[in-house]
């Protein structure tokens, strides 16, 4: 994982896995239960979560988020009924503050991205360590509407120049960075003394090749690729 937080939990003896006072509350979704029990393990041997849920499908585990509001949600990608990437997204637009760890075992960028699209909060292979993954939960804790992955730029870069996402034309990066100052499509229009209508198909475009459904996906797309820079205007 990359751009993880670091570590400030206390060690704890080995062989005491009780949670610690204020712990904060994991749901685990996946349909295999021996990966449930080993994250489940791994979690509380960590001390600072404890696990209040767990379910082997997206309609089970949209009800037991719903029932526990835990602190985090831990989900694989693919499950019986649907896509754990979905699970996020609904999950995300009704609490905005939880935590969103996404797993899979697949290679590829399809699954990362959608993962930055729903709104979670990291993404990690299921590959990695049990450490890594509850690395990933404290940061989704700690940071839930930011997103850590490994290769997020690459995956960004490799979206971009490929022939479903080329390079932005001069008018569309002008575009684009008027947009992440805050300006609305009448603003930019007059600032660039072109229609409305022209804008707003710029924009489009923009969304388009970004892989982004709104202003604020786009905005952070572009910046997390170097597209627009992160500190405003001036």
């Amino acid at each position: 994982m990359t751009d993880m937080p670091p570590e400030t939990t206390p060690r704890r003896r080995e062989g005491d896995s009780r949670p610690t006072a204020g712990a904060k509350r994991v749901v685990l979704v996946d349909d295999h239960e021996l990966i449930r029990q080993g994250l489940r393990r791994a979690f509380e041997r960590a001390g600072d979560f404890v696990v209040v849920g767990e379910a082997a499908s997206v309609g089970e585990g949209a009800v037991v988020v719903a029932r526990e509001q835990p602190d985090v949600l831990v989900t694989d990608v693919r499950l019986p009924d649907g896509s754990g990437i979905d699970l996020a997204a609904t999950v995300r637009a009704g609490a905005p503050s939880i935590g969103i760890v996404v797993l899979t075992m697949y290679s590829g960028d399809e699954h990362l991205l959608g993962a930055l699209e729903a709104g979670a909060s990291a993404f990690i292979n299921k590959d990695s360590p049990s450490d890594d993954v509850v690395a990933a939960a404290r940061h989704a804790v700690a940071s839930p509407r930011s997103f850590a992955a490994e290769d997020l730029a690459g995956a960004i870069q490799r979206r971009l120049s490929t022939p479903k996402g080329p390079a932005l034309s001069p008018r569309e990066t002008e575009v684009l960075h008027l947009l992440a100052e805050g300006l609305s499509a009448s603003l930019i229009g007059r600032r660039l003394f072109i229609s409305e209508s022209t804008i707003k198909t710029h924009i489009g475009k923009i969304y388009d090749k970004l892989g982004a459904t709104n202003r604020a996906q786009a905005v952070m797309i572009a910046v997390r690729s170097g597209l627009v820079r992160s500190d405003g205007p001036g």
